[in-house]
């Protein structure tokens, strides 16, 4: 993970861009009046917002289990098809 200012980013951008896209480098940069941003390879997003849903995902089947052990469950008879 790199930290740079802004004015470092703008005077250097693509030397930038290539180390996110082509290291998978996670640059932070920080702004002298404003929030901090990071710039990340499409990959590395791509993955991290899969792994929040598949975090939302399993959250919502521990949920489904814990209420089944509570007894909240329903008994369904198997359909043919």
């Amino acid at each position: 993970m790199l930290a740079i200012n802004y004015s470092t980013l703008k005077n250097n951008l693509k030397d930038y861009c290539d180390e996110a896209s082509d290291n998978n480098q996670t640059i932070i940069v920080t702004r002298k009046k404003s929030k901090s941003i990071v710039i990340m390879s499409l990959d590395n997003y791509n993955q991290l917002m899969k792994n929040a849903r598949n975090a939302e995902y399993l959250a919502k089947l521990d949920r489904s289990m814990e209420q089944i052990k509570s007894g909240f469950g329903e008994v369904h008879e198997e359909k043919n098809l």
